[in-house]
């Protein structure tokens, strides 16, 4: 009907028309623009001030702290008064030289990479186990093993060490007290430079199997069962099936816990602190140990440079496991 009108109007009158109806089409353009403008900015705000406490704290107890540290480890916060910080001097690099030259530091360095190097395996590989054991092999009872193997997870590591350290007492411990029956004299574990950490690494895997075999155990029950099938059609054996169609698909379950277990590894900790406070003869003593203990000695600025080298650790870990294990397909 439009265009019929159109016919029937002069040239000039048809014109102007067109223009009216153009220029209140642009109009009404502008106007939803404004409005959607104006509703994305109304919901922007929203969005700040519902983020706005959590980024308060964030900033006060995680950033503000990460910044502060970086700044105490280039400076010297030994010979200064801390109430006047303007007066303390910035020492560029120092802290990190005299933190390398410092034995008992590259000691607590060698404790800490045979501990991720052997626990960290030895974990992914228990808990695979079990998962695959849960999966297939054990039907009866998987409840009761699941309870039992991921209860140590949910278990106050501090109470763990302390029961850990009671059964490890060189006389009245239950380890010991078991050997006896065979005629085994038992070694002081927690005392021996041989036993202390090696007894550390196998709590670690004991304590840490669970969260890794319930990860691994729904990476294997999401494996399509017809792939298992068609490879059982072309003749491939069980470890062949493992091996070629169900570890592959393990690969991002894989790469999940190796990361996560390999950063809590590296923060080796709350074991030597409750159970050996870093002996016999520094055999326990962690990065992270000796950062604490430099902190205790009023030592801010070892400390925090000390804490900064664990934080390049671990980066450099975190790179390297998913440069290995990272799904190329």
């Amino acid at each position: 009907m439009t265009s019929m009108s159109s016919k029937t109007l002069p040239a000039g009158r048809g014109d102007t028309s067109r223009q009216s109806t153009e220029g209140s089409e642009r109009s009404a353009d502008r106007r939803h623009s404004v409005l959607r403008s104006t509703a994305r900015g109304r919901q922007a705000r929203a969005a700040w001030i519902l983020a706005a406490p959590f980024l308060a704290l964030f900033a006060a107890f995680t950033l503000l702290p990460v910044v502060w540290s970086l700044l105490m480890s280039l400076t010297d916060t030994q010979s200064a008064d801390l109430r006047t910080p303007l007066n303390v001097s910035f020492t560029s690099f120092d802290n990190y030289v005299r933190l390398f030259q410092d034995d008992q530091f590259f000691t607590a360095l060698r404790n800490t990479a045979v501990f991720v190097l052997v626990a960290l395996p030895l974990t992914l590989a228990a808990g695979l186990a079990a998962a695959v054991a849960l999966d297939r092999g054990i039907q009866r009872f998987r409840a009761v093993f699941r309870v039992g193997f991921y209860l140590p997870v949910i278990t106050s590591i501090v109470a763990v060490a302390v029961v850990w350290k009671t059964l490890l007492e060189p006389r009245s411990g239950l380890v010991n007290l078991v050997l006896g029956w065979f005629g085994i004299d038992g070694p002081a574990w927690l005392a021996d430079t041989r036993f202390a950490l090696p007894v550390m690494i196998v709590m670690a895997v004991w304590r840490n199997l669970g969260t890794v075999m319930i990860i691994m155990l729904a990476g294997l029950q999401s494996v399509p069962q017809s792939l298992m099938e068609a490879a059982e059609l072309d003749g491939a054996g069980p470890w062949q099936r493992f091996w070629r169609v169900t570890f592959p698909l393990l690969r991002p379950a894989l790469l999940l816990t190796a990361v996560t277990t390999g950063i809590g590894y590296l923060q080796f900790f709350d074991e030597p602190f409750v159970m050996t406070g870093g002996g016999p003869l520094d055999s326990t003593l962690s990065a992270t140990l000796y950062a604490y203990k430099q902190f205790g000695n009023g030592n801010y600025d070892m400390a925090s440079a000390a804490g900064y080298v664990i934080f390049v650790l671990i980066v450099a870990l975190t790179v390297l496991q998913f440069r290995l294990l990272r799904d190329k397909d």
